[in-house]
């Protein structure tokens, strides 16, 4: 289950960001609102690509065919660096001459890797602009610096949050867990209420750095890969979330950040989410430091070898936001650029008597930690966010009713919040009274808390 106690309240900016802010400023540029990982198109609708896959020093950097691959990840960052496969954009020799080739270098900090993104949609460095030679749109088409004229082969889209647009919201996704809780037919409750995405959980360690269902589940051939097979079929999304509260946790089971994205890789490989759901909870991984910088790191990896998978994260909550190792984790994901698409907020089990109230105060809170951590508008902030509650009775007596779901749904949609979920698909039925995985405990119409969330 997700369950939370209060976490005390921890984490600063540093001054950073004002340093570099300064720096665009006399440079008459201006740096991505944030981190972001992704592919940048240019000319031809093609992208930025390293020739190759080569990351060794002095491999051309050229327009290819846009494919996925990690030589077309670029990470592009608030120090003003533009970084794939470990290497950063970099020109040759700090060579300010028009027609200077632009190659892949170790990252230095030197202005030849310095670059700001223009209101005109100009990557510059070294006062010159990022240019396709030519212009050429072709597979192969080296890139160079020129002087700016804000052309169509100067003009290049950044992955999402790098100053360009928003993640898109994701469709309203409710827990689903196939081990326990009596588990209705996840196509039988699409076809009822409408919801066409759900959030499978859990994967846990089945001994050491090895990913199974709840962790003695097979990986694929079993229930799960046959519910999420039939999911997709019914034209519907899958998230896939890992940790929760209980059980063997793959964050302390794999002893470094490549070895737990090795293990997500595994998952994704198998099953193919859209959604990538990072629940980090308890003294294991949320207030164990050590393993929650694993997670954070492993992420960035994940992200680089995924682009096109979204990574939620989420985390226990106070009424007035995160605190604690959660206030933490925002932070800590900002010092080392995490590309997380969504900070996911669990409100419940922390003493509320009016969980829609407390939940919005909670939203508001969680918006003005990533604003702060990342220097973000509330329109950014309120786009990598997303709510996770619990549907009826809490763990602590807490009650969310059916309306104040339907206000906490209308809320998230009207400020733009891009997820939406609960605890649980299993426990949205109606029962005499009590807390059990299998129902709500309160009374309702089956399968109305994921009607709500349909309509997200």
């Amino acid at each position: 289950m997700h369950s939370h106690p209060r976490r005390r309240t921890l984490g600063a900016l540093t001054a950073l960001l004002t340093a570099l802010l300064t720096t665009v400023a006399l440079l008459g540029g201006s740096l991505p609102a944030q981190a972001a990982t992704g592919a940048i198109t240019g000319y031809g609708g093609k992208c930025v690509d390293v020739a190759a896959a080569n990351s060794a020093n002095g491999t051309q950097v050229q327009l290819y065919t846009c494919n996925g691959t990690s030589a077309q990840s670029w990470d592009v960052r608030g120090d003003g660096t533009i970084r794939a496969l470990g290497k950063c954009l970099d020109v040759a020799s700090a060579n300010s001459a028009n027609g200077t080739r632009v190659q892949l270098w170790d990252c230095n900090g030197t202005p030849a890797q310095a670059w700001t993104a223009g209101s005109d949609g100009t990557l510059r460095a070294l006062g010159k602009c990022l240019d396709a030679t030519g212009p050429s749109s072709a597979d192969g088409t080296p890139l160079q610096i020129w002087d700016c004229f804000a052309g169509e082969n100067q003009r290049w889209r950044l992955p999402s949050g790098g100053g360009t647009t928003n993640p898109a919201k994701m469709p309203g996704s409710p827990y689903l867990y196939l081990g326990w809780g009596n588990p209705p037919s996840a196509t039988s409750v699409m076809s009822q209420t409408g919801v066409r995405s759900f959030t499978m959980a859990f994967i846990l360690s089945s001994g050491g750095c090895n990913p199974a269902w709840d962790g003695n589940r097979p990986l694929t051939g079993g229930a799960d890969q046959q519910t999420i097979n039939a999911i997709k079929a019914a034209g519907g999304q899958v998230q896939i979330s890992f940790g929760g509260w209980s059980g063997n946790k793959l964050g302390p089971a794999c002893s470094t950040p490549a070895a737990y994205a090795g293990a997500v890789q595994q998952v994704i490989n198998a099953h193919q989410p859209n959604v990538v759901d990072f629940d980090i909870e308890n003294t294991d991984e949320f207030e164990n430091y050590t393993v929650q910088d694993r997670i954070l790191q492993a992420l960035v990896i994940v992200k680089q070898n995924n682009p096109n998978v979204r990574i939620a994260v989420t985390i226990g909550t106070g009424q007035s936001g995160p605190t604690g190792a959660g206030t933490r984790l925002i932070n800590r994901a900002a010092e080392l650029r995490v590309p997380i698409d969504n900070y996911t907020i669990m409100p419940f089990n922390f003493g509320s008597s009016n969980v829609a109230q407390s939940t919005i105060s909670a939203a508001e809170g969680l918006k003005a930690q990533l604003k702060a951590a990342n220097g973000w508008t509330d329109a950014q902030a309120y786009a990598r966010m997303g709510i996770s509650g619990m549907n009826g009775l809490s763990d602590s007596g807490e009650v969310t009713t059916t309306a104040a779901w339907t206000q906490i749904r209308d809320y998230a949609r009207a400020n733009g919040l891009t997820r939406l979920a609960f605890w649980s698909v299993n426990r949205d039925r109606q029962c005499a009274g009590g807390l059990t995985d299998s129902c709500s405990g309160i009374s309702q119409p089956s399968f109305e808390f994921t009607r709500i969330t349909a309509g997200f």
